[in-house]
């Protein structure tokens, strides 16, 4: 990262003096454990940017600001999303077989294009997915999650996030995708693991692209009424390649997303007797809870990746043409800037970074809350008298870069 250096008093922002050099690393156990206080630690000493360093000390720029998120977010001429122009990989720092590509790599789908391709392939995506929410996805939501809630409602006590979260919504996505339903529990594991990166990264992705692949040729020739089917006869045309990554792209962000954030919604109602009541009595909405954990604790904390396409300035550091920004969303969020007081409510405040922004900005969102609002219903009604079985505060999260997950939310109720 061609930065000034520390000691130069023009560096703004005390910026690093050379690629990698004095670079925090966005992984490894002090970010699995806290994540939060990392990006607090590198705001006092960074600022709005930071630099970090990700799996294989790659070297990149973790934006911490609100507003320096939104302008990334909100100027693709400026930052790109195709990582064909990214420095490091095309200087050969970045291995082929480096689990960032997963999330970082070029492929043909909307989220690695701007501009016209990106609003021609984003169009097939938006289309399918408000198709797939207005068939009935709560009827679907309703049946898998009293499935999930017979096989341990006469035990008395459950983990929500293991036995509930982790799967209900890849049961949903594989019915709308025209999926069978013995693929759920596989495709939950690789798609998790293709996100946490690691070695099995690599290995994971290709389970899911085969199966996708063979998903896809059959609904060419056995078409129905499902995701898959909408994907190959949109007008826009797709290929092959186009419409199995775009599977792809949907099974892996919507799933890894969507089973997150039911858990955390789920901590916070338990957690919270006041929220519980208020749910149960129809004085407080779902989308409320989900409104403030999208504020507190995003799905994503960290959304991978735009890239430079000149230099330019951002939160005080000099940023050169091709270098790797990621977005900090968690902390975006928590930004002193713009939320001095965390504690103040968030109630009808949707400007949260959750969803991510601008051109890209998240198109599954409403599909995700039919997920979450289908699932609590079902769950409060399904064991009254459910409550938490340890101290709060002995739940515990376990962080990668791009995510931090609810390790276990064990539960108890009467049967």
């Amino acid at each position: 990262m061609n930065a000034q250096p520390l000691n130069d008093p023009d560096a703004p922002g005390g910026c690093p003096v050379a690629h990698g050099e004095g670079f925090t690393r966005l992984y490894g156990p002090g970010v699995a454990s806290d994540p939060h206080g990392v990006y607090a630690q590198l705001r006092k000493e960074y600022g709005a940017v930071a630099p970090v360093l990700l799996d294989g000390d790659v070297p990149a720029w973790l934006v911490l600001g609100y507003r320096e998120n939104r302008r990334v977010l909100d100027n693709p001429l400026q930052f790109a999303r195709d990582s064909r122009i990214w420095r490091d990989w095309n200087e050969g720092r970045v291995d082929a077989t480096s689990p960032l590509i997963q999330v970082l790599g070029w492929r043909p789908d909307a989220v690695s294009q701007d501009g016209e391709p990106h609003r021609r392939l984003r169009a097939a995506v938006t289309d399918n997915l408000q198709a797939m929410t207005g068939r009935g996805i709560r009827r679907h939501v309703a049946h898998y999650a009293n499935k999930l809630i017979d096989a341990f409602a006469d035990e008395g006590r459950a983990d929500l996030a293991a036995d509930f979260a982790e799967y209900l919504s890849m049961l949903v996505l594989c019915r709308v995708f025209g999926l069978a339903e013995k693929e759920s529990r596989n495709l939950a594991e690789s798609c998790k693991l293709v996100l946490n990166g690691g070695a099995e990264a690599l290995e994971h992705n290709e389970r899911v692209m085969t199966i996708l692949g063979d998903l896809a040729a059959r609904k060419r020739e056995e078409p129905a009424s499902d995701f898959t089917t909408g994907l190959i006869d949109h007008h826009a045309g797709l290929d092959q390649d186009e419409i199995v990554s775009h599977l792809r792209l949907v099974l892996i962000t919507a799933h890894n997303m969507t089973s997150n954030l039911l858990a955390r919604v789920l901590q916070l109602v338990l957690t919270d007797e006041s929220r519980l009541s208020g749910l149960v009595s129809g004085q407080l909405s779902v989308s409320a809870v989900v409104e403030e954990v999208m504020w507190n604790f995003p799905p994503l904390v960290v959304l991978p990746g735009r890239f430079a396409t000149a230099d330019l300035e951002l939160g005080g550091c000099q940023i050169k043409e091709g270098d790797l920004l990621v977005l900090g969303l968690a902390a975006g969020n928590a930004d002193p800037e713009i939320r001095p007081d965390a504690g103040v409510s968030v109630q009808g405040n949707q400007s949260h970074l959750a969803f991510s922004a601008g051109p890209h900005e998240c198109p599954g969102q409403n599909t995700g809350n039919s997920i979450i609002e289908g699932a609590v219903d079902v769950l409060l009604h399904r064991l009254p008298g459910l409550r938490l079985a340890v101290p709060p505060e002995e739940l515990a999260s376990t962080a990668s870069t791009w995510e931090s997950r609810l390790d276990s939310l064990p539960v108890e109720f009467p049967v």
